[in-house]
């Protein structure tokens, strides 16, 4: 994220972000010349509730997910994503725990001799 649309983020109030994804989803909306209700329809909703959306109202995740998802936009999701972190003792660890060298069979173990 750039520098700029931290400090923007950091400073919009809630309602004001609401109303700047409402923004954009119409925005994209109309750059792809589909009508509010065709946008409704295909994500299962109502063209109200897209409209409510479009207008910076508050709406469910599930309907900013669907909505995205008819526009081909799920990709805004992508700062979501979440990557583990390890210790690097643990890492250590684990490294240490994998296998080194192969052994030999045991002498209880059966051995094939039919070749």
């Amino acid at each position: 994220m750039h520098d700029l649309n931290v400090i923007i983020s950091q400073t919009m109030t809630d309602s004001a972000i609401e109303a700047h994804i409402g923004h954009y989803v119409k925005n994209q909306r109309l750059k792809q010349n589909k009508t509010q209700s065709d946008v409704a329809r295909a994500a299962g909703i109502s063209r109200s509730t897209l409209s409510l959306l479009e207008r910076g109202e508050s709406v469910t995740l599930m309907t900013l997910i669907r909505v995205l998802r008819v526009l081909n936009l799920l990709h805004v999701f992508s700062e979501f994503r979440h990557e583990p972190n390890f210790s690097p003792i643990a890492l250590a660890e684990q490294d240490r725990a994998k296998r080194q060298r192969a052994r030999k069979a045991s002498k209880s173990s059966p051995i094939d001799t039919s070749w």
